[in-house]
């Protein structure tokens, strides 16, 4: 069975296709055939060596990939569902060793697996999962109420286009940075307030809003940068954690989705809402596995617009 992955850690070239062993699905667990994988950030880290030290409890080849999109091509036992072989599904796959979405069949807990949205193609619902569960636990970490202000850095990205569409699903105020050529995207998304990008992040905030907003998700990993904008008592969370001194009574949260691994629920609502237009897929492009090193050179070279996809 075809999967990409990486024998040793290091730039794009290092991905190559690879075979593994077929897989069955056992108790409590569905079987996809994967037609689609979203690449995001940290498959750039699995593949690179950032997190050798965790992947040293399996040999190589390690397999990234955290976003797949199929069918269901089998059901295990004990199995407490409403799909059907046959059925497009998507899913999030926190990946270990050989077990990530680069692969053309992957075994899955149940509750990891939800229908894709409907009307949708399989590279359009594998770019989902992962992007959108990740902002819904940023949001749900913020905690927010309705009337408040948020502030998204790295909004034109999947992780913070979502946050935006969710925020404003839950009726926050929006306030994000972004340069030139992005301001479009951001209008449409629903950002109520945009910013020049720069390094002067804080302090056009604290213009609009002297007294600082009520929370940050930092999807552009400013950090210090953004800080000064949260006012007294306020949230910021990032999707790697803050990297600073703690300040002003402010409530800091790292956003790790492998939190939401398996939240059926919270992915079955992310699917009705984009099925109700609340949230929109973004596909940059996609490349066979031949290609995969393609896809990783483009995300790393930055200013994609949505998720490059390999097709299976």
């Amino acid at each position: 069975m075809k999967a990409i992955g990486i024998m040793e850690h290091g730039g794009p070239e290092a991905l190559e296709v690879l075979e593994v062993p077929e897989v069955n699905a056992g108790p409590g667990q569905i079987r996809i055939h994967n037609f689609a994988a979203a690449v995001n950030p940290v498959d750039v880290s699995v593949r690179n060596g950032s997190m050798a030290e965790m992947q040293k409890i399996n040999p190589p080849p390690y397999v990234p990939g955290m976003d797949a999109a199929g069918v269901v091509d089998q059901i295990g036992e004990d199995v407490d569902t409403d799909l059907k072989e046959g059925d497009s599904v998507m899913a999030m796959v926190v990946p270990n060793g050989i077990q990530g979405a680069y692969r053309e069949q992957i075994v899955l807990d149940q509750n990891a697996v939800v229908k894709a949205p409907k009307g949708t193609t399989h590279i359009e619902a594998c770019t989902l999962p992962m992007n959108s569960l990740t902002a819904r636990l940023s949001l749900d970490l913020l905690d927010l109420k309705e009337g408040q202000i948020i502030a998204v850095s790295g909004a034109p990205g999947a992780y913070g286009g979502y946050v935006v569409q969710l925020a404003k699903a839950d009726g926050l105020t929006v306030i994000a940075d972004a340069k030139d050529s992005d301001q479009d995207l951001l209008k449409s998304l629903g950002v109520d307030i945009i910013i020049p990008r720069g390094e002067d992040f804080s302090e056009l905030i604290r213009q609009e809003f002297p007294e600082g907003v009520d929370g940050i998700a930092d999807g552009a990993l400013l950090n210090e940068l953004a800080i000064d904008a949260v006012k007294d008592g306020g949230s910021f969370t990032s999707i790697r954690g803050f990297k600073g001194e703690p300040q002003r009574d402010i409530n800091y949260t790292a956003t790790w989705v492998t939190t939401y691994d398996c939240k059926k629920e919270i992915l079955e609502t992310l699917k009705k809402q984009t099925e109700d237009g609340v949230l929109s897929l973004r596909v940059a492009d996609s490349v066979s596995p031949e290609n995969s090193s393609i896809a990783h050179e483009r995300l790393e070279a930055g200013g994609t617009r949505g998720r490059m996809v390999i097709e299976f």
